[in-house]
């Protein structure tokens, strides 16, 4: 038998293995994608420069999707407000579970939506914001909506959306200057003197892999953080709810459900529980190969394996 609390300890180790791994290869290769794009150009750069520029336009453009996180996903998702008296099951067991968990009473939302799904959001603790369909308000019992809703505030009181928001910038910084490399290279001065770029060129080349390498990379481990933070919030609803038995039913049930969420799209999937377009038709999510390949590109670990990890803490 699993011990929740070295699952919990254990998932948090693993993400920030992953996330320092992270720092250091975006790290590394704006270095070389700087000093690339200056040797191309034929000045010297200590890779600070330009690191600095992609570093602020990311984050501005990631801050207001950060920022106002809560009101643009809920807008997008055509979600109305909890009524207390109607959604009072709902509502009950979220204040039960957020008093448990030492929390701040999030805003509560609901998707009329027969498809069974539910997600967390907001900047932090004291915005937070937890929302479900009608399809899994009325499919589940009390003590697996408990787990679900478990599962939710663990990924508010791990702040994983500030995490990932934090992620999200890391990568538009690589996407940004592998984005200015390639147009440098493709639209640049081809006629410059090539001799004032001799001591560089090195730098070039390798610029120009870590270039074109990077963005894809840097998706892939932002998507291995987003699974990772899966599991960590399936352990950590566990600590919460002390009945993994709950969640388990929930996910089985989420398993079976066939139905397509219509107001989830790839901007919003990796908040909710269960990936919403896993039973669209291939063309609509993107990615219609199968095994672990496909693998690498999903915005959740497969249910299989939630599943069985939360059933070695039995």
């Amino acid at each position: 038998m699993l011990n929740v609390y070295e699952s919990v300890d254990a998932n948090k180790r693993k993400s920030a293995l992953i996330i320092v791994f992270f720092i250091l290869f975006i790290v590394l290769a704006s270095y070389f994608i700087s000093r690339g794009l200056a040797a191309y150009y034929g000045y010297y750069s200590s890779g600070l420069e330009l690191t600095g520029i992609a570093l602020v336009i990311s984050g501005l453009l990631s801050f207001a999707s950060y920022y106002w996180s809560d009101k643009i996903i809920l807008g997008l998702s055509g979600a109305r407000p909890a009524d207390k008296r109607k959604d009072f099951i709902f509502y009950s067991v979220t204040e039960n579970l957020a008093l448990a968990a030492g929390l701040p009473m999030p805003r509560l939302y609901i998707i009329e939506d027969t498809a069974m799904n539910a997600f967390a959001t907001g900047r932090d603790p004291a915005h937070a914001v937890v929302c479900a369909t009608t399809g899994i308000l009325t499919r589940l019992d009390r003590t697996e909506l408990e787990g679900v809703i478990g599962h939710e505030l663990s990924h508010v009181a791990n702040y994983d959306i500030r995490l990932m928001s934090i992620v999200t910038v890391l990568v538009g910084i690589i996407t940004l200057l592998g984005d200015w490399f390639i147009r440098a290279s493709w639209y640049g001065d081809r006629g410059r003197d090539r001799e004032s770029r001799g001591s560089g060129a090195i730098f070039i080349i390798v610029g120009m892999l870590f270039a074109l390498l990077s963005p894809i990379i840097s998706q892939l481990i932002q998507l291995a953080i987003s699974r990772r933070r899966e599991f960590l919030a399936d352990a950590s609803s566990v600590k919460l709810t002390r009945q993994p038995s709950g969640l388990i039913s929930a996910l089985k049930k989420l398993g079976n459900d066939r139905e397509p969420l219509e107001a989830a799209n790839k901007a919003t999937a990796h908040l909710y529980i269960v990936n919403p377009l896993r039973n669209l038709p291939a063309g609509r999510q993107g990615h219609d190969a199968i095994g672990w390949f496909a693998g690498l590109f999903n915005t959740h670990p497969p249910l299989a394996d939630r599943i069985k990890t939360l059933e070695s803490m039995l």
